[in-house]
């Protein structure tokens, strides 16, 4: 930075200054804006002693490429956009690690932002980041209605949603086998015997809880096992609301023996609960989660792969901005049933 500047910066109070320009570079190096500008972009017919003085100054200054002017003309910032339910949900750490290796592998930069399960806030995020003109995102769905994305679909940004489908239109989407997991799961407590088995889920709106919801209903049908009204709960996530509707399943003169939980943090929730009661409950939870295997007895899940769900979502996005052809595709990622003796108990009566 030009001494006058960072005089008149000390003068003016702040720890702060404009940014060097090509200009700034120029004057410094002796050369002309037209060198400079080819020692930057990598180009041809700048002698090696001249190249030397120009990046000796770009040291000096602190000098960073502008890529505005750049992206206007390619029409790529290389960068996408991930748009999560939640950044504090474990489940979405290695989502979104996933994605950022694809973009990265890709010269790609992310940027990614929380919905808090607000479609609101959901949509304002989404068109926040097509603002900033990134090439793709990859949306975790809070709402149902994403229709307000199709201008920016036609507009050329890919999209790909994961964990979630969209609603309202057709886009790619990556998907764990959640029917097919919950079924599994509830299968696996049949098996050990237990028949009086509830099912604490998320809110009924959410395509996740409604395929687990789904799977469990399923399984027991399957085994021929009516289910009653009061085993079955589905709503917010909070732990006041999944204590009680644990509660209330352990309570009565037939009270469950067993309980398969819909996500990680019903799981939590209702583990506290079940460590204040006397008799042992076989319990299965959809989501593998941290220290799991660690309680007594290690907790019994179907565990679905977070990281394969963003890398998939990430390969598709990137594939589509590469030109690749075709309807949008329905992905479906297997789920795995991981023992460990919470959904081996047997049945306490």
């Amino acid at each position: 930075m030009p001494e006058t500047t960072r005089r008149a910066d000390r003068a003016n109070g702040s720890r702060y200054g404009n940014r060097p320009t090509m200009k700034d570079v120029a004057a410094r190096a002796g050369v002309g804006l037209k060198t400079v500008s080819r020692v930057v972009n990598g180009e041809p017919g700048v002698t090696p002693d001249t190249e030397r003085r120009v990046r000796e100054a770009i040291e000096a200054l602190g000098f960073r490429r502008n890529d505005s002017a750049r992206v206007l003309r390619k029409g790529r910032t290389a960068s996408i956009g991930l748009v999560l339910e939640d950044l504090a949900d474990p489940f979405y750490g290695p989502l979104s690690r996933a994605v950022e290796e694809v973009a990265r592998a890709h010269g790609a930069l992310l940027i990614n932002g929380s919905s808090a399960e607000d479609p609101e806030r959901e949509q304002e995020l989404a068109l926040a980041l097509c603002a900033r003109r990134v090439d793709g995102l990859v949306v975790i769905p809070a709402g149902d209605d994403h229709r307000y994305l199709e201008p920016e679909i036609r507009a050329g940004v890919a999209t790909v949603f994961v964990d979630r489908p969209a609603g309202g239109i057709d886009a790619d989407v990556v998907l764990s086998d959640n029917f097919g997991g919950a079924r599994d799961g509830v299968a696996h407590l049949i098996a050990n015997g237990h028949r009086r088995i509830g099912f604490i889920g998320d809110m009924p709106r959410i395509h996740t809880a409604a395929e687990r919801l789904r799977g469990y209903r399923a399984a027991m049908e399957d085994a021929g096992i009516p289910v009653a009204e009061g085993w079955m709960s589905l709503g917010a996530t909070d732990p006041e609301r999944v204590r009680r509707a644990t509660e209330e399943m352990l309570s009565g003169p037939d009270p469950v023996t067993a309980v398969f939980t819909g996500n990680n943090r019903v799981t939590v929730t209702v583990i506290r609960v079940l460590a204040e009661y006397d008799r042992p409950v076989a319990l299965v939870g959809f989501d593998d989660f941290e220290l799991a295997d660690l309680l007594q007895p290690g907790v019994t899940v179907v565990a679905q792969d977070a990281a394969a769900l963003g890398r998939t979502a990430a390969d598709c996005l990137f594939q589509r901005l590469d030109g690749a052809p075709g309807t949008p595709e329905r992905l479906e990622l297997p789920t795995r049933l991981i023992t460990r003796g919470s959904g081996e108990l047997p049945p306490a009566d």
